[in-house]
Parts: structure tokens; C-alpha cells; sequence
């Protein structure tokens, strides 16, 4: 059976913000994920986040297993 082709989601609107980062952190990160710039490093590791519980909720949806969240580095 033929499957739709998959639609990117459309691009939301940005706003500026301002954080306070440790830059080694963001320069680790960017280098890891291959990212061009500091902006593009943090949508890409927010998408990673936002991907990670969708697949927990899936698998929990489909199996019915309860997945904890991991330890949290502070």
C-alpha cells in the first residue's frame, strides 16, 4: 500500500531571546551535532528534546510501558 509523503512541519515564528549559556557547553554541543552556528546548535539539540518524548510517548503508547525520565545533570 502507497503512503503519503511526509510534510515537513512549517516554520515557526521566531522571536529573540536572551540565556545565559557556559560557552564551552554550546561550543561542545555545536561541534557534536555539527551545527554552523550557536543558534542552529540549540533549535537542533530543542528538536532532539521535543523527538525524544514523542518516541516515549510512542513507545509507551504501543507497549504500554512506563519509561522514567533520566537523571537530570545540573
Amino acid at each position: 500500500m502507497p503512503t503519503a509523503p511526509k510534510r515537513a512541519r512549517p516554520k515557526a515564528r521566531k522571536v529573540a531571546r536572551t540565556f545565559r549559556l557556559t560557552p564551552g557547553k554550546v561550543e561542545a554541543a555545536q561541534k557534536i551535532l555539527g551545527a554552523s552556528t550557536a543558534t542552529d546548535t540549540i533549535e537542533t539539540a530543542l528538536d532532539m528534546v521535543v523527538f525524544r518524548r514523542e518516541l516515549v510517548q510512542g513507545v509507551e503508547a504501543a507497549f504500554g510501558l512506563e519509561i522514567s525520565p533520566p537523571d537530570r545533570r545540573r
